[in-house]
């Protein structure tokens, strides 16, 4: 590829997103197609150190400005550190989250003005922006069930009305961006929906290489 792709997973906890990036790089390593894989917060050393203050339990007093700064200056660690610098390479990146989940969360979840967050992505991403990102969409009271007896993080013990928000938002996303944004109906089996992701990859990698 004279580019790289770059292709982001996203969907409120328990909607099998990380299941789903793991059978999709599984079938990347199967084809010989070589991969890079991070996740949001994270990927870097600072952002690792930043994922533990952002999902600590016992930060229940951190702000929501605070929140969503935190979240961008580990993205914009990760931007700069990796994925750009690949991309430019021609490589596959996968990431599990991107600045979507903190226009869902931060955004729609907390309620700080979407104008704002979006301006504010555009910095952390030097503008950068997917070429594909699949939705893993789930009812709350699926999500329920697969959290089960897990013992949550800071998010996702917020309460049921805030992971409506957060749900909704991804929905809404999706529909304003149905070109780059394709929503996958998590409560099918795992090989149903690996096979939907794996064909919309397929279709836009050989797209890029005519």
């Amino acid at each position: 590829m004279n580019k790289g792709l770059f292709v982001t997973f996203e969907g409120i906890d328990g909607s099998g997103k990380t299941t789903q990036v793991n059978e999709l790089i599984r079938r990347l390593a199967k084809e010989g197609i070589p991969y890079l894989l991070y996740r949001e917060p994270g990927g870097t050393d600072i952002g690792e150190k930043i994922r533990d203050i952002l999902l600590d339990k016992n930060h229940s007093s951190m702000l929501p400005i605070t929140e969503l700064l935190l979240y961008s200056a580990s993205r914009y660690q990760l931007t700069v550190n990796s994925i750009l610098p690949a991309l430019n390479k021609g490589k596959v990146v996968i990431c599990d989250r991107f600045y979507d989940s903190t226009t869902a969360y931060q955004g729609y979840g907390r309620g700080i003005d979407l104008d704002f967050i979006h301006r504010l992505n555009c910095v952390a991403t030097k503008s950068l922006k997917p070429d594909l990102t699949f939705i893993l969409d789930i009812s709350l009271e699926e999500r329920k069930n697969r959290l089960g007896e897990k013992v949550l993080d800071r998010l996702e013990q917020e309460n049921l009305e805030f992971h409506k928000r957060v749900r909704k938002g991804f929905i809404q996303m999706a529909n304003h961006e149905p070109e780059r944004m394709v929503l996958i109906d998590g409560n099918r089996s795992v090989i149903e929906q690996s096979k939907e992701i794996w064909n919309y990859f397929k279709n836009l990698k050989d797209k890029k290489e005519k």
